[in-house]
């Protein structure tokens, strides 16, 4: 059940018909649909009612479809039970194992590959350069370091933030004081203090 008509597929408007809660008060259906993209995963035949404030999964439902549903501390698994391929994580908040169903809608899919592996291993080998992590990988010089080809497809920002460097002042042309000993007074560091 949802209340969020922008996260159904399909929907199919009704007339008539209530939802009974825990606590015996009443929502009213007003249609449903499904969730989810063709081709992936689909939860079918969602009602939508009227006021609902919260997504409610029903998980003996997904278990009838032939998924496999898997609670731990922090997380919550769904996944198939032929293919063993993980199709929703819930994070646990407070009490409650949240799913965030806006992204089973998107086109985007988030794959683990082989771009993103090199970029972990430049951060844990102390944000080295890529054609170091090219040679040190060819010649095995770090234990369990996998034999990838290092690319530096984007930019570090840790990087870039620490070879960042202080601008030095441009050279004045002119002389800007108009007696001898005048000083010229500049607020490099902010305001000052006046010690009492």
């Amino acid at each position: 059940m949802t209340g969020d008509e922008s996260l159904l597929t399909g929907l199919i408007l009704k007339h008539g018909g209530y939802v009974t809660y825990g606590d015996n008060n009443k929502g009213k259906i007003i249609g449903s649909g499904d969730i989810g993209v063709k081709g992936s995963l689909t939860i079918q035949n969602v009602l939508l009612v009227e006021g609902l404030k919260h997504n409610l999964l029903s998980i003996s439902q997904l278990c009838d479809k032939g998924l496999e549903v898997t609670f731990q501390l922090a997380i919550c698994l769904i996944s198939s039970k032929d293919s063993r391929e993980t199709h929703l994580v819930g994070k646990r908040v407070n009490n409650v194992y949240m799913l965030d169903l806006h992204c089973i809608n998107s086109e985007i899919s988030c794959l683990i590959t082989k771009c993103d592996e090199t970029w972990l291993w430049h951060r844990r080998i102390a944000h080295i350069h890529k054609q170091h992590l090219n040679r040190i990988a060819s010649k095995e010089l770090v234990i369990d370091l996998p034999k990838l080809k290092f690319e530096k497809d984007k930019i570090c920002e840790a990087c870039q933030k620490g070879k960042q460097t202080k601008t030095s002042f441009k050279q004045k042309q002119f002389v800007s004081t108009t007696r001898p000993l005048e000083m010229l007074h500049m607020d490099l560091f902010g305001p000052s203090r006046t010690m009492r």
